[in-house]
């Protein structure tokens, strides 16, 4: 099993343009100033259980990775929130359409089953456009992102260092050895 930890959750968020200063705090889910949270328990799980799906089967640590990463993005762009909290909709109304539950209940195969129904691998990311492609762009693209901009997941796909990364640009650069 590949573990990410905290470590890939800054480097993640860096890709993205979102310094974390102080660390470990600031790597929760928290309300928007209101005392209302950012996202509920329900869609919070929701999230977990699209990563799961769409995360490589060695990826473990996925529940504190998404938690950290999404609650920071979300936070830092609270107009990124609502659509994502939207395509989180969209997807519980499609899976209680066909399996009468929400998303996040189903079993892993079912959860799979209904992301292929539903058109989301071949939908093109669409902010605003039809339910497939929002939940492409706002789930689906973003979750793979966050895991392939941390160290651990661009190990995965053998990028030891991704571009913005220490070494980044330089690993790509490097002729492979004996050439």
């Amino acid at each position: 099993m590949t573990e990410l930890d905290r470590r890939d959750v800054l480097k993640a968020l860096g890709a993205v343009g979102i310094t974390v200063g102080g660390g470990a705090a600031l790597l929760e889910w928290a309300d928007d100033g209101d005392g209302d949270p950012i996202v509920t328990d329900h869609e919070r799980r929701t999230l977990h259980a699209v990563a799961r799906t769409v995360y490589p089967s060695e990826v473990d640590g996925i529940g504190s990775f998404v938690d950290g990463y999404m609650s920071r993005r979300l936070r830092a762009d609270p107009e990124r929130a609502g659509a994502v909290l939207d395509a989180l909709s969209a997807l519980d109304e499609y899976a209680q359409g066909w399996e009468e539950t929400t998303f996040r209940k189903l079993d892993a195969a079912t959860q799979e089953e209904t992301l292929r129904a539903m058109g989301v691998a071949e939908a093109d990311p669409v902010p605003d456009g039809a339910p497939r492609e929002r939940v492409r762009h706002y789930l689906v693209n973003e979750l793979v992102y966050g895991l392939y901009s941390s160290p651990t997941g661009g190990e995965l796909v053998g990028i030891e260092n991704p571009q913005g990364h220490p070494g980044g640009t330089g690993s790509y650069q490097r002729p492979p050895d004996g050439e």
